[in-house]
């Protein structure tokens, strides 16, 4: 019986739901200074984050049976760079910190969680 290895990074898609689609694709799209790809799929709206292959992402959907809630699970999200930016940003898009900045422990960087204009509780992370 063959054992295969695990990989290396488990995470392969997320999904944070939200009600009004396009405030929560323009909220997003300010607080990373980037565009989402907007498609529609199998009844689900989408904003799919941008992506280098063979990496993941995952997207903002409003669909059936998805809620918005602070309460569940926390994704996280990396800045490519300090979170400060990100971070302000979220909050002059409608959003409010969760948590602050937090140091991690030495050379793991840094996180933050922020609540998003649906209600979503979203973390952010860098190494700077």
């Amino acid at each position: 019986m063959a054992t295969e290895k695990a990989p290396a990074n488990v995470g392969v898609w997320f999904e944070i739901p939200a009600t009004d689609f396009d405030r929560a694709v323009g909220f997003y799209e300010k607080v990373f200074e980037t565009q989402l790809r907007v498609a529609d799929m199998g009844g689900a709206r989408l904003g799919v984050f941008p992506y280098e292959e063979p990496a993941s992402s995952g997207c903002v959907m409003k669909a059936d049976g998805y809620r918005p809630s602070r309460d569940g699970s926390v994704i996280y999200l990396e800045t490519k760079g300090a979170l400060d930016g990100p971070l302000a940003r979220a909050v002059e898009a409608g959003g409010k910190v969760a948590i602050p900045k937090t140091a991690l422990p030495p050379g793991m960087g840094f996180f933050a969680q922020f609540i998003d204009i649906e209600g979503n509780r979203v973390g952010l992370h860098s190494i700077e």
